[in-house]
């Protein structure tokens, strides 16, 4: 059994930690694959396990990051083109060591309501978010780059009824990140 101490501790702890905060250095695949099969385990509404993933490394890196910078570039307007961003969209792929795609497969009968599949997916990725913790590697869940482009969806080979995420870079971390600050829950409840 747990301690709730522990437990408290570990959701507490839990934070974003962006590329430019990796060292640079490898995470174990062993611990990549433990985040997946931990990521396994969320709860989920009629139990159709709506959660996929794609895991980038080594040479996909680079890769990636070119094409997220090219898709970036072929849909912003000139006058909204910004060559930093062009760049970071590059360059952070580069600085992970696993990139993990996270989509959603929606279940032929549609049944459950494609929100709670999305809220499922999400609930997975928690549990990876944890994991990483635990294990004190660096997360950060992404929703920019491809993410919402058709592109995205190309590049990963998604099918239709597959909706994409996000991204989930994981990296040693080289810079911690700042304590976590929440108001008071009590401003957020009503009894």
């Amino acid at each position: 059994m747990l301690s709730i101490h522990d437990t408290n501790a570990l959701i507490r702890q839990r934070r974003s930690t962006f590329p430019a905060q990796y060292t640079g250095e490898k995470v174990d695949d062993a611990i990549i694959w433990q985040m997946l099969e931990n990521a396994n385990w969320a709860p989920t509404h009629g139990k159709t396990e709506p959660w996929r993933f794609v895991v980038l490394t080594n040479e996909k890196l680079p890769a990636f990051g070119d094409f997220q910078a090219e898709a970036y570039k072929q849909n912003t307007p000139v006058e909204s083109f910004d060559e930093a961003k062009f760049e970071k969209l590059r360059q952070n792929p580069r600085k992970a060591s696993h990139i993990i795609a996270i989509y959603m497969k929606r279940q032929e009968s549609g049944k459950i309501p494609e929100i709670e599949e999305i809220e499922a997916v999400a609930c997975a990725v928690q549990n990876m978010y944890l994991t990483a913790t635990a294990y004190n590697v660096g997360a950060f869940w992404s929703t920019g780059g491809a993410t919402y482009l058709p592109e995205g969806k190309t590049f990963l080979g998604l099918a239709e009824n597959e909706k994409l995420l996000g991204f989930f870079y994981v990296g040693v971390i080289g810079k911690p990140s700042p304590d976590g600050v929440r108001k008071p829950i009590q401003e957020k409840v009503r009894w």
